[in-house]
């Protein structure tokens, strides 16, 4: 348990406690005596690996746990006020079929019966817009006609956020909030969850973007296998870490430099010519969110794709991939256009183009185990025979660090970052030519996502003829690319090698973007002190 004392906390009552917490599912401890106190006012953030029981303790503050398991301990909730939930991935919690005006109306309602019945509406709707603008979500009023799919997953995050704050929670839980955030927006809801903090709500951050905690946390708990392995204040953590694990972490915090080798040569394995591609909008009929009139992927190439949420990366991402059908403009395979929809590609179109998603949980089914569903790809794609897929399966998500007793589970018995690696091993076995990963690693610790990225670019360098789309709004990133190219409200403002674009930026917007990262990085802790090796946690 984290000791509050150190900062002047002990007076505060918490305003949920944590005690003992063990969480079992078929005999083995997902969560193993994990204790806390979340006290008004204050951030307590738990960081760790995926899989090191986070978001299952996080869950266990609002009552929910695994099917089936066993939990022993003691959770101990507010007397008043219900938990807010911001988890990582938001579209597993808003309903797909209903506008996102009549998600958070529904709230806002509840809160103004109190009103004359003619100031409802008007009370409930100025709630709703407070709330959105509070999230840093804007063009707010546009947005109120969306579906959530016609949302970018960093859209989808602060609509959520909204909902947690339009219930006037207490207890905040916030599970990976900056997931897939670019820059300038994690910047804005680190001011956000610090101006939470400072109405007196208590927040639980669960996360992995050690920038994003050293910005918010007070309190920090460094957890591994289920066990909180090290605890304390969030300043002495970070400079005088006492386990190995929790160095090991901060070590691999270190930023990536930017790639000095030229892009590949020779014709582009895939092209990109004035492609405008539109949302639907009901009645009003389609909006353009995107348009790029040129831009080239040759072999062995990988080029990143950055900008802000909802700038259009993940559109521009769906087209190549044939998932977003709804464009104009052509997108070329060796020359030949693919056709625009997923149902209209052949096998081998479809093998050639792999697209991962940054919601591994939704793109796999929650009934079938995922080594099953992995090994599906080469059956379906390459006609690969069952026993050698599920042998080539297994391999590939042993080197990706899953192990088959893990992978022959269902999706739920695997953590987010856990299936993020099974979709990218799923992708892997069809052998494209194009691999799009949609912000892969936002969902992942350290360790992990340094262990992708490696991955990453040993395939492209090892494999002449596989080439990389790498969505993503973390610039570090980016910088493993050999190319960049900048989105900013839905068109291409600029493009070239990564040296030059991280380092010499051109378009107004991208110098705002590395402005943003730098403040960001300048708030890294110092070079960490502490024994070489091993060490007991606080």
């Amino acid at each position: 348990m984290a000791d509050t004392s150190d900062d002047g906390g002990a007076a505060a009552r918490p305003v949920a406690r944590v005690r003992d917490l063990r969480v079992e599912i078929d005999g083995r401890a997902i969560v193993d005596g994990v204790s806390l106190d979340v006290l008004p006012g204050r951030v307590t953030a738990l960081v760790g690996a995926s899989g090191s029981g986070k978001t299952t303790t996080g869950l266990a503050l609002l009552g929910e746990y695994p099917p089936g398991a066993r939990v022993t301990g003691e959770v101990r909730l507010p007397g008043t006020g219900p938990v807010g939930y911001v988890p990582q991935h938001p579209a597993a919690v808003l309903n797909p079929a209903r506008r996102i005006s009549a998600l958070l109306t529904d709230i806002a309602r509840a809160q103004v019966r109190g009103l004359p019945r003619g100031r409802r509406r008007a009370a409930a709707r100025e709630r709703v817009l407070r709330a959105l603008e509070e999230a840093q979500l804007p063009g707010a009023e546009a947005l109120l006609r969306r579906y959530p799919h016609q949302l970018s997953g960093g859209q989808q995050q602060r609509v959520v956020l909204a909902q947690a704050l339009l219930l006037g929670a207490r207890v905040v839980v916030a599970d990976e909030p900056t997931t897939g955030q670019d820059a300038l927006t994690k910047s804005r809801i680190v001011e956000q969850f610090a101006a939470v903090a400072a109405r007196g709500v208590g927040v639980v951050l669960l996360g992995h973007d050690l920038d994003v905690v050293r910005a918010l946390a007070d309190e920090v708990l460094v957890m591994r296998a289920g066990r909180v392995v090290e605890s304390g204040p969030a300043e002495r953590v970070w400079r005088a870490p006492r386990h190995a694990w929790t160095r090991e972490l901060l070590a691999a915090d270190r930023r990536f430099t930017a790639s000095e080798g030229p892009a590949a040569g020779g014709a582009p394995v895939l092209r990109v010519r004035g492609l405008t591609a539109r949302h639907r909008d009901g009645a009003r009929g389609s909006a353009v969110v995107l348009r790029v009139p040129e831009l080239d992927l040759r072999a062995g190439e990988c080029l990143a794709v950055v900008g802000r949420s909802g700038s259009g990366k993940t559109t521009l991402a769906r087209c190549l991939a044939g998932l977003h059908r709804d464009h104009d403009g052509e997108v070329l395979l060796d020359g030949v256009p693919l056709p625009r929809s997923l149902r209209d590609r052949d096998r081998a179109g479809l093998a050639a183009v792999q697209y991962v998603f940054q919601d591994a949980r939704a793109a796999f089914d929650e009934h079938r185990p995922v080594l099953a569903q992995v090994a599906r790809t080469a059956i379906r794609l390459r006609g690969t025979g069952p026993d050698a897929a599920t042998r080539e399966a297994t391999a590939t998500l042993g080197r990706l660090g899953l192990a088959e007793e893990l992978v022959r589970r269902r999706p739920g018995g695997l953590s987010g970052g856990e299936l993020q690696r099974a979709a990218l091993a799923r992708a892997l076995l069809a052998r494209p030519r194009v691999l799009v990963c949609d912000e892969i690693t936002s969902g992942l610790d350290t360790v992990t996502r340094r262990g992708i990225l490696d991955t990453l670019t040993a395939l492209v360098r090892d494999r002449d003829d596989l080439s990389l789309v790498l969505i993503t709004h973390d610039l570090d990133t980016a910088a493993l690319a050999h190319r960049v190219a900048v989105l900013d409200a839905g068109a291409l403002v600029e493009q070239g090698p990564a040296r030059r674009v991280l380092t010499e930026p051109r378009h107004p917007f991208t110098v705002s973007l590395m402005e943003t990262t730098e403040r960001l990085a300048a708030a890294r802790a110092p070079q960490v002190t502490g024994p070489a090796a091993g060490g007991a946690g606080s």
